[in-house]
């Protein structure tokens, strides 16, 4: 890390941000006025459970992506390269058109669940690479190919395949072949927070001449048709501009000045209504409806309003292009000073116009430079600014008022039967209008609470205020249950995710310096009522052994674990190690509380004796296999009778998650929380012996809490370290190598799994999230964390054989460094210039097109670190950020029990909590 010291902002993007800081989060996004126009603009809409008010629940096949471009949405709005006001209202997004495409490219194409050999799938190539948190500078790139974009191929290809073969991809048809595309880079800088520069450029990366049509999109969401509202915003043509004309928006201007060959963009209008006759054979609402621009650019159509107005509006520039050429394209939306603004596009040149841009490039070097370690080599930046790009814009405005979903529209037909009662009818409270990080914009363009805790860790070093924002809003009334749950995610509510928010809160508390305890305080408080309702919901038989079902790991398990046969149960390893996880970080947060109020020791013995209860149910449960070293999850049947599940997977490796050093910063406080723990594992006969615990021989003493026993914390992790069994060339994978042979749960027909480190052979879970095999790395950087407590206690004094069976000692954080080292990787190019990340595609290799423009997928190759899953998954994915600007070798994880000292702190931490 950064050993600059600094009494406050250290860059002109922490200035902006800090706006922010110290205010409560309901007024983040006004307190900051950097935050009004944002990324917040989907990549899909369509195929989403907001848009589907279908009978049977297939959202996929009752919004397709046919429908898109001529359907109005209810709830979002999607685009490529968007943006959107804080409030969803005016939208501004690219569309092109090759001449040969049926249609313009306005959103990306990606195959549905049922469609893909794999699930769900994105088919087209674009990349983030730039970001500033206050949006002042963003910027995307688009491969767009010269011939006819091959719809149908994919989707007919994709279908003769199945699950033991290849997804079929874009690069597949040959449509990049000889280099026919085009390279499009969209830029936006901000002049001020009202003042947006649009600068596109795009490149012929051809060997011949070719045409393009750039069309930067505006338009209004369409909010008037739901509510019956007589009053249509609208946008119009006015000397020289699209205008707008809007309650909120009114005095917005899109000016488009001249491309850089010269050409002169034209104004299209038409309305952002459905399209009623061509989807449903009725009469039109409108004779431009949504998709007039596309049928008057591709066919000629008299679907544009030769009148200049309406609710959606293009610049059009059509552009002919030699072979090698690149020509710019320079727009800016703004609001003027005053409402009667007559200066014409031309009163901004060019040399103003770049001089803006660059220096927002400037500021982000030297944003990315201040939070960046200073020895930190190109490579490694290119991947921290690169997936912390990604991770800003996923930043998604999330309207969803599940009242009115369920119930429909009050202008509007109501929905069938089928929607009022099916999905999600026991969340009618949920009411979002909420700036959320999704975890890929276009595959998950919607929340999940356990990936939404992961992102957060990244955004802590770059927006602490953003950060602490996304823990708070989940827990807010309009999220949380009346009954303490969290929601899971939109495609179900119900569905039960990893308690990891507890956590998240603790490691944001200490990258924004450890001061905050007003921050955790309500988080703890919300978050109390989720913990009571894990022990009710998720408990049933009291023993403190915790199901959950499939706990966001979706095909882990050779059964179905949220849909198990008739009479049978369930007692999992991994939900009963995140419950003592959970008790853990909430003991964390109750002594930070405690320190500054003696109400909270009372929460720190109730975590202590619930920690304990977990560790008697486990050490009496018999998931622990001593004879494998390793834990297992259960089944029941109905006459008690247990059968293992004798797999090892990435469940077993939870209960060593829950590992706590406590450091002596209260030397009174340590010596009464060691009394208690002593008599409690005393009181209930624990077998183990709890001397070990407390480590008095170094200064600061230690209180190591851990649910597992010294003989087996070596145990599971001498499996977790053999590389013929966990540990890959690029991180832990998520079921033991070993299992190339198929294991099969006996009594249960059809529960069978092996190790596959690429796609999912099975269609558990929609079949495009495979946890049998690949490296993901949200587990991958929670074992990081849990190594480095467990250094903290045992110091250089306990080591173990890395890899297993090497015959090298290696201390925990020396692992720990290790295997981040073995994530991060996973982008570096190795010794023949090749990223792993990038598998056998050689176009993405080696040609300098394409090499260093990087994807942060959702999961990874478990032998050779290729990226698969959704692709754009800079959500929890971003945790390589993490371990780039606080790698374990030289982490400090301060004292829960007290705010660390200056000297515990990075310089780039400290000053962003001052």
């Amino acid at each position: 890390m950064s050993n600059q010291a600094s009494d406050g902002p250290a860059t002109v993007e922490h200035a902006r941000l800090a706006e922010a800081t110290g205010r409560a989060e309901d007024d983040l996004f006004e307190a900051n006025p950097w935050y009004e126009w944002g990324p917040y603009l989907s990549e899909r809409a369509w195929g989403t459970v907001r848009e589907d008010y279908s009978d049977n629940g297939d959202a996929w096949s009752y919004f397709p992506h046919d429908q898109a471009r001529s359907r109005a949405y209810r709830w979002n709005e999607d685009g490529m390269a968007g943006l959107s006001d804080i409030h969803h209202d005016l939208c501004l997004a690219l569309a092109l058109w090759n001449g040969t495409d049926p249609i313009l490219k306005e959103r990306m194409f990606g195959l549905t669940g049922p469609q893909g050999n794999h699930g769900e799938d994105a088919k087209e190539y674009w990349w983030y690479l730039e970001g500033l948190p206050s949006h002042a500078l963003l910027q995307w790139r688009y491969h767009y190919p010269q011939a006819e974009f091959p719809y149908q191929r994919l989707i007919d290809e994709n279908a003769r395949r199945g699950r033991e073969d290849f997804e079929f991809e874009l690069l597949d048809t040959g449509v990049f072949d000889e280099g026919r595309f085009w390279i499009v880079d969209v830029t936006y800088a901000k002049a001020d927070p009202t003042d947006i520069l649009v600068h596109i450029t795009v490149h012929n990366h051809g060997p011949e001449a070719a045409d393009l049509d750039v069309l930067p999109t505006l338009w209004l969401r369409n909010t008037w048709r739901p509510s019956g509202s007589a009053d249509i915003p609208r946008l119009f043509f006015d000397r020289g501009a699209v205008a707008v004309d809007h309650p909120h928006l009114g005095g917005y201007r899109l000016e488009a000045g001249p491309a850089s060959d010269g050409t002169r963009p034209a104004p299209l209008f038409c309305d952002n209504e459905t399209n009623t006759t061509r989807l449903y054979g009725a009469a039109p609402i409108t004779p431009f409806p949504k998709d007039g621009i596309n049928d008057h650019v591709v066919s000629g159509a008299d679907t544009v309003n030769p009148e200049r107005e309406g609710t959606k509006a293009a610049w059009r520039y059509h552009l002919t292009v030699a072979a090698g050429d690149t020509v710019e394209l320079r727009l800016r939306l703004r609001r003027p000073a005053t409402a009667e603004f007559t200066a014409p596009p031309t009163e901004w040149s060019t040399v103003w116009f770049d001089g803006i841009l660059a220096r927002r490039r400037a500021e982000a070097d030297e944003f990315y430079r201040a939070i960046a370690p200073s020895d930190i080599d190109s490579e490694r930046m290119r991947i921290l600014r690169q997936s912390c790009a990604g991770l800003i814009w996923s930043k998604q405005m999330y309207p969803y008022r599940m009242a009115n979903w369920l119930d429909g529209d009050p202008a509007e037909p109501a929905p069938p039967a089928g929607h009022v009662s099916g999905r999600n009818t026991g969340w009618r409270h949920l009411d979002s209008f909420d700036v959320l990080a999704m975890p890929d914009p276009w595959e998950y363009p919607w929340f999940a609470a356990w990936d939404l805790a992961f992102h957060t860790i990244p955004w802590a070093h770059l927006d602490p205020a953003f950060a602490k924002y996304q823990l708070l809003v989940l827990l807010k009334e309009w999220f949380l249950h009346p009954n303490g749950a969290l929601p899971a995610y939109e495609w179900s509510f119900d569905d039960v995710n990893p308690p990891v928010h507890a956590l998240a809160a603790v490691r944001v508390y200490l990258i924004d310096g450890g001061r905050d305890v007003e921050f955790l305080e309500r988080v703890f408080h919300k978050l109390l009522l989720n913990f009571t309702w894990w022990l009710n919901r998720q408990d049933p038989d009291g023993n403190n052994l915790i199901g959950g079902g499939f706990l966001g790991l979706d095909n882990i398990s050779p059964v179905d674990r949220s849909h198990l046969p008739p009479g049978v149960r369930l007692e999992q390893a991994d939900g009963t190690g995140w419950l003592a996880y959970y008790s853990a970080a909430m003991l964390l947060l109750a002594l930070v509380l405690a320190d500054r109020n003696a109400v909270y020791e009372d929460m720190v013995v109730k975590f202590l004796e619930q920690f304990v209860l977990i560790m008697d149910a486990l050490d009496e449960s018999g998931l622990y296999d001593p004879d494998d070293g390793f834990f297992y999850d259960r089944l029941l049947d109905a006459a008690g009778n247990a059968t293992p599940i004798r797999v090892q997977t990435l469940v077993g490796v939870i209960p060593a998650l829950a590992a706590v050093s406590i450091a002596e910063r209260n030397p009174e406080r340590l010596r009464r929380l060691s009394r208690r723990f002593a008599r409690m594992m005393d009181r209930r006969g624990n077998r183990s012996d709890p001397s070990w615990r407390v480590r008095t021989t170094d200064t600061p003493r230690r209180l190591l809490l851990s649910v597992l026993t010294k003989n087996q914390l070596r145990t599971v992790l001498s499996t977790l370290f053999d590389e013929n069994a966990f540990l890959s060339p690029h991180g832990l994978r998520s079921l033991s190598k070993r299992f190339t042979s198929p294991y099969t749960l006996p009594g249960i027909p059809g529960a069978v799994i092996d190790y596959a480190p690429a796609e999912s052979r099975t269609a558990m879970y929609g079949g495009n999230s495979n946890w049998r095999g690949p490296v993901w790395f949200p587990v991958n950087y929670l074992v990081i964390r849990a190594l480095l407590q467990y250094a903290q206690f045992f110091g250089d004094d306990f080591t173990i054989d890395y890899p297993t069976d090497s015959g090298r000692q290696r201390t925990l954080r020396d692992i720990a460094d290790d295997l981040a080292d073995r994530l991060v990787g996973i982008w570096l190019p190795n010794d023949e210039g090749n990223r792993p990340v990038n598998g056998g595609a050689k176009l993405l290799q080696t040609d300098p097109a394409w090499k260093d423009n990087l994807l942060f997928y959702e999961h990874f190759h478990g032998d050779n670190g290729a990226g698969l899953g959704a692709s754009h998954q800079t959500g929890w994915t971003a945790l390589v950020a993490d371990l780039i600007l606080d790698p374990p070798a030289v982490a400090q994880e301060p004292s829960a029990t007290s705010p660390p000292s200056a000297s515990d702190m990075p310089a780039s931490d400290r000053f962003r909590s001052e």
